[in-house]
């Protein structure tokens, strides 16, 4: 089946699995979704990913999902640029998500990274995602 955005439909297949309480979630692998849930890593809303194949010998990322006292951590997951509206910001115009409790995924020029890292590093580009 083909998937027209990739990134949308790892966020989904994460927010389906947190509400079903699922402790991991598997996604097919590109170096984008590997990037992007280094940033989710990083900020501390899932455990981690590790790198496997399925059963045809496809690529796929299984993420390790992470819940505090059996509420998910990632409490909302937005998609922001899609493939039919993208969304480019300067770096002083990235939005901070909740007033700076949240994190919006930007990708750049240096990299994916976090909202406060683009700001820190004068950048912008596209914003993938809001997390809350």
């Amino acid at each position: 089946m083909s998937v027209n955005d990739p990134i949308g439909d790892m966020l989904t297949r994460i927010r389906n699995s947190q509400l079903r309480g699922k402790s991991t979630v598997k996604t097919p692998a590109s170096k984008l979704r590997a990037w992007v849930l280094d940033v989710l890593e990083a900020e501390g809303y899932i455990r981690g990913y590790e790198p496997s194949t399925d059963a045809q010998g496809h690529p796929e990322l299984t993420i390790s999902l992470k819940y505090y006292e059996g509420t998910p951590v990632i409490r909302e997951l937005a998609r922001v640029s899609t493939p039919g509206r993208r969304v480019y910001m300067a770096a002083k115009d990235v939005p901070s998500v909740r007033q700076g409790l949240g994190v919006s995924i930007v990708s750049t020029s240096k990299g994916v990274m976090s909202d406060a890292n683009a700001r820190a590093a004068n950048v912008g580009g596209e914003v993938l995602c809001t997390v809350f």
